[in-house]
């Protein structure tokens, strides 16, 4: 499969894919002609990565989750520990989104909605007065 079908096939763009060629993430085999001959399992491999990016794993983490998926000998153990560090990272980012969603709900329902510049969070955004009912 060549590169604009290995991109239809994950998802992901081609210059995408030839960074992760390029970073080691993943090796197509090359034709004759010498270009790129990816597999299904390339491609799968591919879908994984862009899954696992749009999630937030780094590219090292990546590196570890791929090499742990290639290792049909690995311990559990090892993926556990990978997945558990995220997932704390995870409630962290969901604790802050929440945090900042409160915020901005604060702000919807005390703006008054219209040309005025007197919107009382902005000052307590700034930290120059607290909020009043």
């Amino acid at each position: 499969m060549n590169i604009g079908d290995v991109s239809r096939a994950s998802g992901l763009p081609a210059k995408t894919i030839r960074y992760y060629e390029d970073i080691g993430l993943v090796r197509p085999a090359r034709g004759a002609n010498g270009y790129r001959d990816f597999s299904e399992q390339d491609a799968h491999k591919l879908a994984f990565l862009g899954r696992s990016r749009s999630l937030g794993f780094t590219i090292e983490e990546c590196r570890t989750l791929m090499s742990l998926y290639e290792d049909r000998d690995r311990a559990s153990a090892d993926v556990k520990a990978l997945a558990s560090e995220h997932l704390d990272r995870i409630a962290q980012k969901i604790d802050e989104l929440q945090a900042l969603k409160s915020t901005l709900e604060t702000l919807v329902t005390r703006c008054h909605g219209d040309d005025r510049p007197d919107c009382p969070i902005l000052d307590d955004l700034a930290g120059r007065k607290a909020l009043t009912g």
